[in-house]
């Protein structure tokens, strides 16, 4: 019996430290290392307890064990309890440390813009847009048909090879040109066309001036007695509008299935005045597009009459147009979404 009241008075005595201590505790950190010094099966308060139970008679071995689990069970609970309470005042000191007041003004506001190859596109729009043209916007799926076929170039035809193009199937592809959008139209309307389709190209290229994803803007005349010159005296309207007032064009020959006869389109270097600088490599002219009269075989394959019409197409790299317009000098810069470097840029 000396030894259950001894018991009875140790255990009143940790209970009373325990509720003690706990009391002291103010954070759950010192509440997780609190309860070690408590349950350690070594030198915790209650821990230790059962190491004792070799030295209690076995008739009272028992009882001694079932008053040791009964505190060891309420300062579990006690334990909980206080936890509870300390990670909720927590959270709540941390949801207030956290607290924005959304209606407060911001130190800095940034000014957000386009990205510099949508302002060349608009700018685009806008200029032919003034000149009559409509826009027509294809789909990124074309047939092969309207890809390459309908512009003259068949199956086996070399310039196939000139844009290694992502087949989906046999019949279907990713769009090499937006010169698709020529064959829809024609098969639609009937003359006097002026269009410009703007939209994706997907080819398998990819260097400092290449994407296997870039912006084209093809552009499509068909009227009565047009003819090359037409379309130079045109881009030379285009070209000051985009890079000022001065800048000429060149033509030089050049091979496209679609058009014949077809050329390159140079134009003067907007930075040297054509002296010859780093821009234009020395030679006082930058290349800018592709062009041409189009091919009586795509016009007639449209059923127009090639008696009465004619036409000339040009296409034109929008990202390329960027990064003269805007001094890139790597085509990835434009797809790399830097704040730093798109931000610079808002005409």
């Amino acid at each position: 019996m000396a030894e259950q009241s001894g018991l009875s008075e140790r255990l009143q005595a940790i209970r009373a430290q325990v509720e003690e201590n706990l009391q002291k505790i103010a954070d759950s950190k010192s509440i997780y290392e609190y309860r070690k010094s408590v349950f350690d099966g070594k030198v915790g308060l209650i821990g230790s307890l059962m190491r004792e139970m070799g030295k209690i008679p076995k008739e009272e071995k028992a009882e001694f064990g079932k008053r040791v689990n009964e505190i060891k069970n309420w300062a579990q609970e006690e334990f909980e309890k206080k936890n509870s309470v300390l990670k909720e005042l927590e959270m709540k000191k941390r949801y207030e440390a956290e607290k924005i007041d959304i209606t407060m003004p911001a130190k800095m506001r940034a000014h957000g813009n386009l990205h510099p190859v949508t302002q060349v596109t608009n700018q685009l729009i806008d200029i032919f847009a003034g000149l009559g043209f409509d826009i027509y916007e294809g789909t990124e799926i074309e047939k092969d048909y309207y890809n390459f076929t309908a512009l003259n170039t068949p199956q086996d035809h070399p310039a196939r090879d000139m844009q290694d193009t992502f087949y989906l199937s046999p019949e279907f592809l990713l769009r090499t040109q937006t010169s698709a959008g020529q064959i829809h139209v024609m098969e639609e309307k009937k003359p006097p066309i002026k269009i410009i389709s703007p939209g994706k190209v997907f080819r398998s290229d990819d260097d400092a001036t290449h994407s296997p994803m870039f912006t084209q803007m093809e552009g499509l005349v068909v009227d009565e007695g047009i003819t090359l010159g037409d379309l130079k005296g045109m881009l030379d309207e285009i070209v000051q509008k985009i890079f000022g007032e001065g800048t000429t064009t060149r033509l030089r020959p050049s091979y496209f299935p679609f058009t014949e006869p077809s050329v390159e389109v140079d134009v003067s270097c907007f930075q040297c005045g054509g002296c010859g600088c780093s821009l234009c490599k020395g030679t006082g002219w930058i290349e800018i597009l592709g062009a041409g009269v189009v091919n009586n075989k795509v016009l007639e394959g449209c059923g127009i009459d090639t008696e009465k019409y004619s036409g000339f197409a040009f296409g034109v790299g929008l990202e390329r147009i960027a990064m003269l317009k805007y001094g890139y000098n790597n085509i990835k810069l434009l797809f790399e979404s830097d704040l730093r470097v798109l931000s610079q840029i808002d005409d």
